[in-house]
């Protein structure tokens, strides 16, 4: 088969897509990834195939030089999407349409709009079977059926997307037919009207789901989902000498992701506080802090080690709990080596699977801006020291483990295409 995947340029995106692309590539499948010209080594550092088409998006550069628009956006998930963790009985469809012509707006054209059309040429040349895209890029469900080509969303994390969407459109069936407005629809419906296909919610949600994440953090709409078990990947990994050498005591790790200092003003959680407030206890801390933020540092606490960057899938074995801003691929590396997290959530989905897998029973959750010093130290003292912390990050760890690796979902995904590729390309 003929496999073609694609992205919005996010490194965190495109990494969580990595091991599924070269599961497919070493089961003998042709795999291309069609991204921005700007993003193109991102891709070939990975090993993959990287097909350049459109041109260089603007989305970041824009988010800088609006710092009210950023600053609303961290508050939460932004409308629509928190309609997928709120109670159904509190949505309103006004409310929901609005959100959904705002995201357009602001963000879904932006993302998409620079890869439609050279994304819709290379498919209809290359002619994939399969087309992977994450969820929101709708360029590849546009290019997908523009090419008769079958097509899925890979999920990175819990799926408010499908969810939001589910709710929206129960919401607007109960409207009169006159009020009945979709943005996102018309949208996408314009681009079937251009290449020849009808509008479905396929467009929206694929013909099937791929996601990261087990039963207990899911939240799923009445969709095709294929469960997948995570397998890090972070782009090019050292593993340093004084990670070789046993631990002398115990050891948490802190780490709060590349987003935040990527796309916004730097950490929303306060290192500084939390790193003093941990500088009496007997334990090792290393601290994965960019660069731009350690020189916010004042001092560096005895007991702690800044590191601009090191491998989690190496560092989490390691260690004795895990301090993060629950960002998916973080969350999941660790919790693949049963450690205790305290997640300290602020941007979008971070705050839902915080609460999920605090639920679940092996994390503790405070968000980032009720992170005190004194509120990290207490939770990660209980994280070490009550053992039903460490059991249930085991449990959640074993069942996580049981999921189909990438590898071993490829038959199914042979499966699918065969069943959904148009039989008229």
């Amino acid at each position: 088969m003929r496999i073609l995947f694609t992205t919005y340029p996010d490194k965190t995106i495109f990494h969580a897509m990595v091991p599924l692309a070269w599961a497919l590539r070493t089961a003998g499948h042709e795999v291309r990834v069609a991204v921005q010209p700007e993003f193109t080594d991102v891709v070939t550092q990975a090993g993959l195939t990287a097909v350049p088409v459109g041109r260089n998006p603007v989305t970041w550069r824009m988010a800088e030089r609006n710092p009210e628009q950023v600053e609303a956006e961290r508050a939460g998930l932004p409308a629509p999407y928190d309609a997928a963790v709120l109670d159904p009985a509190d949505l309103d469809f006004e409310t929901m349409r609005d959100g959904y012509q705002n995201l357009l707006e602001q963000w879904h054209r932006l993302d998409n709009f620079p890869l439609i059309a050279g994304l819709t040429e290379f498919a209809r040349s290359w002619q994939p079977d399969l087309v992977i895209w994450e969820p929101n890029t709708y360029a590849g469900a546009i290019a997908a059926e523009a090419c008769g080509a079958a097509h899925a969303r890979l999920v990175w994390s819990v799926d408010v997307f499908g969810v939001a969407r589910e709710r929206y459109l129960r919401l607007k069936a109960e409207q009169p037919a006159e009020k009945r407005a979709d943005p996102m629809a018309d949208w996408l419906g314009t681009y079937g009207g251009k290449y020849d296909f009808d509008y479905t919610e396929n467009l929206f949600t694929g013909q099937f789901t791929i996601h990261h994440l087990p039963a207990s953090l899911s939240m799923h709409a009445d969709l095709d989902y294929l469960p997948m078990r995570y397998v890090p990947y972070g782009g090019a990994a050292i593993v340093p000498k004084w990670l070789w050498a046993p631990r002398e005591r115990r050891r948490v790790a802190l780490t709060l992701g590349t987003t935040a200092t990527d796309r916004f003003a730097g950490y929303a959680a306060n290192v500084p506080d939390i790193l003093d407030a941990l500088a009496d206890l007997d334990m090792e801390i290393v601290a994965t802090i960019a660069e731009s933020e350690q020189k916010k540092l004042t001092h560096v606490p005895g007991n702690t080690r800044v590191v601009s960057y090191v491998p989690l899938h190496a560092l989490a074995p390691t260690c004795d709990a895990i301090i993060s801003h629950a960002g998916p691929g973080t969350f999941l590396t660790g919790a693949l080596h049963g450690v205790p997290q305290l997640a300290v959530p602020w941007d979008f989905d971070e705050p839902e699977l915080a609460r999920r897998a605090a639920a679940q029973g092996g994390s503790l959750s405070i968000l980032a801006d009720q992170a005190t010093g004194e509120s990290v130290r207490a939770a990660v003292l209980r994280l070490l020291d009550e053992p039903a912390f460490g059991e249930r990050a085991t449990d959640l760890r074993d069942e996580i483990h049981a999921l189909p690796s990438p590898n071993q979902l490829v038959p199914r995904l042979e499966e699918l295409t065969a069943k959904h590729r148009s039989a008229t390309r």
